[in-house]
């Protein structure tokens, strides 16, 4: 059996090999790290995992990184608008090596009528799971939790937090748990054949709950400012944000504000066995190591 996990080198794609090694009990000869930087991985290589050069603009170097395997992990590359044919030659190659599973880091309601600018990319790739044939499974990562932390500083420092999400909420989750819920699939079985799942933190949040959670975790008052689109970018740029990150995050705050990253499910404690993490908790751990 090998499991492979792609990008293993970034955040997700290493700390999934983790848990399958430290949690899930998984024979690191079974794991296999499919990266552009194999150095980057000489840790997990001394305890027996199996790291392979793959790179998704080089088709050439895919067979033998795909080579063998039995269930695959394909985390979303960050290409944004250009990633859907690097997660094609991947999947095409996790086909051609004969895996029984191909599982996707995506995201919640990955449909038409969601503004987030990343979902077009993701609806792409989910369809292309489906049409290869192999038994699939979408992971659905929420927003990350983690990118609260410059945010929740920012608010803290100035006393305000400025954001364009209107009555909107959502369920932000813990990096920590989506590597956990793939851990549990890739080292699951046929059970995980062919769904999604909606991989979220355990509340919703909309814009004047986090500044309030901020103001507590940072022990000074928050207020929540709510602007509209066009304010809420020009900050960021003001702030130096390249333009195109701007309009990226402001995609975020209009699918908050619309509702359509409005789901909250118990995917991560079914998977898992554990409750997801709080914004909260992640915060405060954050900052106290900061």
């Amino acid at each position: 059996m090998s499991l492979i996990i792609t990008g293993a080198s970034g955040h997700l794609g290493r700390r999934t090999a983790e848990i399958l090694l430290e949690t899930e009990g998984v024979d690191a000869a079974s794991v296999v790290l499919v990266t552009r930087h194999p150095a980057k991985l000489e840790d997990l290589a001394a305890r027996g995992a199996t790291v392979r050069a793959g790179d998704f603009d080089d088709p050439s170097t895919l067979d033998a990184a795909f080579a063998g395997a039995t269930r695959v992990l394909i985390v979303s590359t960050d290409a944004v608008g250009a990633r859907v044919a690097q997660h094609q030659r991947a999947i095409d190659a996790a086909k051609a090596a004969g895996a029984r599973l191909i599982a996707y880091t995506s995201i919640p309601n990955p449909t038409a009528g969601n503004p987030a600018g990343v979902v077009p990319d993701h609806r792409a790739t989910e369809e292309a799971l489906v049409a290869s044939g192999v038994p699939w499974t979408a992971l659905r990562n929420a927003l990350y939790a983690e990118y609260r932390v410059p945010e929740a500083q920012a608010a803290i420092a100035s006393g305000a937090f400025h954001h364009n999400q209107g009555d909107g909420a959502t369920a932000y989750v813990s990096r920590e748990d989506c590597a956990a819920a793939a851990a549990a699939v890739l080292a699951g079985g046929d059970e995980h054949a062919n769904k999604a799942y909606d991989i979220t933190g355990p509340e919703l949040l909309g814009g004047a709950a986090l500044a309030e959670v901020y103001a507590s975790v940072g022990g000074t008052p928050v207020a929540a400012v709510a602007v509209d689109d066009d304010a809420f970018v020009a900050g960021l740029l003001a702030a130096g944000l390249p333009a195109e990150v701007a309009q990226l995050l402001a995609s975020f705050g209009e699918a908050i504000r619309t509702g359509a990253l409005a789901a909250r499910s118990d995917d991560v404690q079914t998977l898992t066995g554990h409750a997801p993490r709080s914004v909260r908790s992640v915060l405060e751990g954050a900052l106290a190591a900061a």
